[in-house]
This record gives structure tokens, C-alpha cells and sequence, in this order.
């Protein structure tokens, strides 16, 4: 008798993990997946009205529960996780621009899918809803790829990382720590939002640094736990005295963002909370060999695009079935608000393990001639490094003007190009084997 296996086989999994792999990075990886999940599930306010949809956020409904945002913002660790990862896989006298398009061969691979997804019920909306709604849509259909973007620019600064010294990859963290000041104080003297964009790329760098530098063992414990602690405290002197508000993750309702752009309120925080985890890594690490804990930590790592791709439409699915039935949690002050809300986290969940059993299996899926090995040097080499970054300024200004303009699809459109072009650049050795081959045993190092 043939069954269906939705999951990878647990022995596959546990007998094929190196007992070399960093599993702490892993434990990271995830975890700070679920936060997100969680907190967006939690924080996301929607229903539908007789006016069309509505959309509000818990955090700017009830501004008593901002501090939380101290906890709730993780993206340091993703930036951490993903550095991390890249050095461990970078070969000596590896060409950087074959190493990164083939970086983001691997990250790419299911955005493709999702940009498919979009770009088809976005057209379905506008023939059966009409224009107005298929633009309010997709303004928020693109939004998280922002990471995307932030990503490939980050990356493309590994290699070079790699090179540095300890005091060297402090140095860079106090100049990016004071560079981000400067386009803070640029923003705040001139009103201009512009000043902060430079941050996108300085403020996600701090993490990454830190990741590259824990993957080469240069941080002593003692000095982690000494400048982490400094780092909180000047985050905090940083709101009672500066200008920063305290979340620091979008609530609608602030009036100098932490995140769009990064502060340096924020580079503060990717210091303390990087470097907390640089002092718990040996024990998590220890932590997750318990079988247990590594198999759906390696599963979970195996989709984690998935996750962190699709989300956002699971909750939509959760909350507007329950307003299908007459449940809405849309005010923090209404009566059973947080069972509510309890309520729509368990159809979530349902919901998204749902489409991690569908969709993740694309994560894995080889793509004919984008997944090719490729390798490259010299001026196309060169060539190739480039446009990758900047398909990461594209999708980035993608995930800021959505697909809900003539700018966003505009950028969807420079992304591709750049990117397939990049590949282009890059010449085929070698048929890289199916992905799928180790889907079930390597987690996501992307």
C-alpha cells in the first residue's frame, strides 16, 4: 500500500544532518520565523466593512503595548542567521559574482512563485472587482519582499567580510552605527524621508557583520555580554532623550519609523539582540541535537520562504473566514478581544500548515536553466554581482510602491530582467543536482 508522506521521513532527516551543522543558526532561523508570524498575526487588525476592506494595527490601537516591539523585532537575527550561513559555505578563492547569483538562484527560486501567484490574482481582481480593488491589493501584496531586496544587497558584502579582522568587523559596526545617525539627523533637519533610505542597506548590515564574525569565532563571550548590554542601554537613553519613538516595528500611528526607513535606534538594537544571541548559541546549539527539537526545526528551515512568504495571505484566509461566520477581532477594547484572537491564531495555524505542505515542495523544485551551477570570473563575473544588486534595489522599491501602481510593476520588471540577465552572465559548468535531492535532509541556508 502507497502513502502519502506530507512531511520528510524523520529518519531521512536526523540521519542526514551533518554533525558538523550549526543547528543554533538554524534554531534562529526559525524561531525568529515564528515570531513574526505570530506577532503579524496578532497585530493585524482586519474585516470586511460595507465600504470594502478594512485594515488596522493592535499596536496602534493600543499604544500601551509598544514596548513590546522590543521583542516582537527579530529581522536582526534572519540577517544574522543568513551571514552566518553564507561564510560557513563560502570557498577560498571563490568568485564573488558566481557566488552570488548562486545565492540567489537558491532565494529566489520560490519568490518566482509567488510573484506568478500575484501577478495572476492581482489580473483576476482587476477583471472581476474592478481596478480600484485590484490597486488596493496589490499596494500590500509585495510588501515583505522588502527582505528580499535588503538581502541580496547584504550578501553581496560577505565575501569581502570575510576578509576582515576582529577589529576590523568592529570598526565597521561603529562606522555603520554613526553613519546611520548622520542620515537620521540628515532626515530629521530636513523632513525628508530620503535621507533615511541609505539605512536600508547600513542598518541590515550591523547584523550581518556580526554573523560573519560569530561564524569565524571572533566574539568572546564576555565582550558580547558587555557590549550588548551597552547597546541596550543606549537604545533606551536613545528614546527617553532622542528623537526615536519606541517601536520598532510599523504600528500606523508613528511619527518618526524605526523600519521604514531603519533608525539608528534600530542598528543599536541589532547590535544587542545579534550579540545576545552570540552568548545563548552553545547552548541552543546543544539544545536542538535533542531529536525532538531538531526534526521540525529542520523541517520548519527546509520551507522557511514558504513561511515567511505566504503568511501573510494565511492570516487574510483566517480572518475573513471567521468574519464569514460572524467572528471579527477589530478592537483591543472589545469584550473577548485576545480569545478572539487566540481563536484566529489556531485557523492560522491550520491554514499555514496547509500551504507549507503545498507550496513548500517549490522551494525545492529545480527550475531548467536558472538552476544550472554556474561559475564566472573577471569582468562578467563582476557584471553578473552587480545586476543581482540591483535586482535587490528593484524589489525593494517594488515592496515600497507595491503592485498597486505603474512604479511597482515597473520594478517587478527590473528585477526579473536584472536578475535572469545576471544569470546570463554566468557561465554553466556543471548541472547543479536536484535541490529536491536534499530537501529533506538540509534545511534552508538561504
Amino acid at each position: 500500500m502507497v502513502t502519502m508522506r506530507l512531511l520528510p521521513a524523520r529518519s531521512a532527516v536526523l540521519d542526514g544532518t551533518p554533525d558538523t551543522r550549526d543547528r543554533a543558526i538554524d534554531v534562529a532561523r526559525l524561531a525568529s520565523l515564528l515570531v513574526v508570524m505570530v506577532g503579524h498575526c496578532v497585530l493585524l487588525l482586519a474585516t470586511v466593512t460595507p465600504s470594502g476592506v478594512w485594515v488596522g494595527n493592535t499596536l496602534g490601537a493600543q499604544p500601551s503595548l509598544q514596548p513590546i516591539t522590543w521583542v516582537l523585532q527579530v529581522m536582526p537575527l534572519f540577517f544574522l542567521a543568513g551571514a552566518a550561513s553564507s561564510a560557513y559555505g563560502l570557498k577560498p578563492g571563490t568568485a564573488w559574482g558566481a557566488w552570488l547569483v548562486g545565492r540567489a538562484q537558491r532565494l529566489a527560486r520560490p519568490v518566482f512563485w509567488y510573484l506568478a501567484f500575484w501577478s495572476l490574482a492581482l489580473g483576476a481582481t482587476r477583471v472581476i472587482l474592478g481596478e480600484a480593488s485590484a490597486e488596493r491589493l496589490g499596494g500590500e501584496s509585495v510588501a515583505l519582499l522588502w527582505f528580499i531586496g535588503v538581502y541580496l544587497l547584504v550578501l553581496a558584502f560577505v565575501p569581502a567580510l570575510m576578509r576582515c579582522g576582529g577589529a576590523a568587523l568592529a570598526g565597521i559596526v561603529v562606522a555603520l552605527l554613526l553613519a546611520s545617525a548622520l542620515f537620521d539627523g540628515a532626515r530629521l533637519a530636513t523632513g525628508s524621508i530620503g535621507w533615511g533610505f541609505p539605512n536600508f542597506l547600513v542598518v541590515w548590515l550591523i547584523p550581518v557583520v556580526i554573523g560573519v564574525a560569530y561564524a569565524r569565532q571572533m566574539i568572546p563571550v564576555r565582550f558580547a555580554l558587555v557590549v550588548a548590554a551597552a547597546a541596550f542601554v543606549a537604545a533606551v537613553a536613545a528614546v527617553v532623550l532622542g528623537p526615536y519613538d519606541v517601536p520598532l516595528v510599523v504600528t500606523g500611528a508613528e511619527t518618526f519609523s524605526n523600519t521604514t526607513p531603519p533608525t539608528f535606534l534600530l542598528g543599536l538594537h541589532c547590535v544587542w539582540v545579534s550579540l545576545l544571541f552570540v552568548v545563548a548559541a552553545p547552548a541552543i546549539g546543544r539544545w536542538a541535537r535533542n531529536p525532538r527539537v531538531w526534526y521540525p526545526v529542520a523541517v520548519g528551515n527546509g520551507g522557511a520562504m514558504t513561511l515567511y512568504l505566504w503568511h501573510i495571505p494565511a492570516i487574510a484566509v483566517a480572518a475573513f473566514a471567521l468574519h464569514a461566520v460572524g467572528v471579527d477581532a477589530v478592537d483591543p477594547a472589545q469584550a473577548g478581544f485576545w480569545g478572539l484572537m487566540a481563536l484566529r491564531a489556531a485557523v492560522f495555524a491550520v491554514v499555514m500548515f496547509t500551504l507549507f505542505v503545498l507550496l513548500s515542495p517549490l522551494e525545492h523544485r529545480r527550475l531548467p536553466w536558472w538552476d544550472a551551477r554556474v561559475t564566472t570570473r573577471g569582468a562578467r563575473g563582476a557584471l553578473a554581482g552587480c545586476l543581482v544588486c540591483v535586482a535587490g534595489v528593484a524589489v525593494l522599491l517594488m515592496a515600497k510602491e507595491g503592485l498597486g501602481s505603474s512604479t511597482g510593476w515597473q520594478a517587478l520588471a527590473v528585477f526579473l530582467v536584472a536578475l535572469l540577465a545576471a544569470r546570463a552572465q554566468a557561465d554553466v559548468r556543471v548541472p547543479r543536482a536536484s535541490v529536491a535531492d536534499g530537501a529533506a535532509t538540509a534545511p534552508s541556508d538561504a
